[in-house]
C-alpha cells in the first residue's frame, strides 16, 4: 500500500482490505472524528479498495485518491468512476504529477497506511507540502508494539505506534498537533488473541463483522463519554501552522 512496507508498492496481497471491506460501524466511527475537517479539497494517501472513501467523498468539493498497488487501484477507480470531483491516481505520492497537487488541499487522510512505510517521517513531509497553510492532517494507525503478532506481519507493517512516537514525527514533519488519542479500548483484546496468543495467519471476516455489529457500538459509546488510555488504534489530527503561528 505504501513505499517501503510491502515489497513491493505495485501490488498489496494483504487479505486485510477485503476481510475489512464491509465495517460502517468501524468507518462510521472513525469518520465521525474526521469528519469537521473533511472538507473543501481532499487528498487520501493509500486509499486501497476505496472502503473509506467511498463514505466521504460526496460531502467534499473535490478529491484526490492516491494508490501505489495497481491491483487495488483498479477496484479503487471502478468503484468511484461515476463521480466527477473524484480523481485517482495510481502512484506514490511523491510521483503523483504535479498539476494534480495544485493548488493546495485542505487536508489530507492517512488511514492504515503510515504503518506500512519505511520512512514515515519523510511520507508526512511530502504530506506537508502538499496541504495549505491552515489544512489538517488526518491519521489513523495501529498502537502499541506490545500488540504486534501474526497479522501486523501478515500484511507488512513496519510497526505498531506509541502515541509519543506519532506525535514527535508529526511535529518532525512540520505539523502541529490538534489531537492525538488512543482508539477502540476493546479492540485490543481480540487483535491480542488472533495475532499473539493463536498466531493466526488469515483474517476473520465473520469475526470482524461481528465486531463491528456488537463490540464497536459499546466502545464507540465509552470513548465518547471518558479518555481512554490505551487503544488498539491511534486517532490523529495535525494542522499545517499558518504564518501567523495560528
Amino acid at each position: 500500500m505504501a513505499k517501503n512496507g510491502n515489497p513491493d508498492p505495485t501490488h498489496y496481497d494483504g487479505q486485510d482490505l477485503e476481510a475489512l471491506a464491509d465495517l460502517p460501524n468501524y468507518t462510521g466511527w472513525i469518520l465521525e472524528r474526521f469528519r469537521p475537517f473533511l472538507r473543501g479539497r481532499v487528498i487520501e494517501v493509500g486509499a486501497g479498495l476505496g472502503n473509506v472513501s467511498r463514505r466521504y467523498v460526496d460531502q467534499v468539493e473535490s478529491a484526490l485518491l492516491v494508490e501505489p498497488a495497481a491491483n487495488l487501484y483498479k477496484v479503487l477507480q471502478e468503484q468511484l468512476a461515476n463521480r466527477s470531483h473524484v480523481t485517482c491516481t495510481n502512484a506514490l505520492l511523491g510521483d503523483v504529477p504535479a498539476e494534480l497537487l495544485q493548488p493546495k488541499f485542505d487536508a489530507a487522510l492517512m488511514v492504515n497506511v503510515l504503518e506500512h512505510i519505511d520512512d514515515d517521517v519523510a511520507v508526512l513531509k511530502q504530506v506537508r507540502e502538499v496541504v495549505k497553510p491552515g489544512g489538517y492532517l488526518l491519521i489513523f494507525v495501529p498502537a502499541l508494539p506490545a500488540l504486534y503478532g501474526s497479522l501486523d506481519a501478515l500484511v507488512h507493517h513496519c510497526r505498531r505506534y506509541r502515541r509519543s512516537e506519532l506525535r514527535i514525527k508529526m511535529v518532525q514533519a512540520g505539523f502541529r498537533i490538534e489531537e492525538c488519542s488512543y482508539f477502540d479500548l476493546l479492540g485490543m483484546a481480540p487483535w491480542l488473541v488472533a495475532g499473539r496468543v493463536l498466531r493466526q495467519r488469515k483474517f476473520d471476516a465473520r469475526g470482524a463483522t461481528w465486531y463491528d455489529r456488537l463490540g464497536v457500538p459499546v466502545t464507540r459509546a465509552l470513548e465518547s463519554r471518558l479518555p481512554v488510555p490505551f487503544g488498539k488504534s491511534l486517532i490523529a489530527i495535525a494542522k499545517v501552522p499558518q504564518e501567523d503561528g495560528r
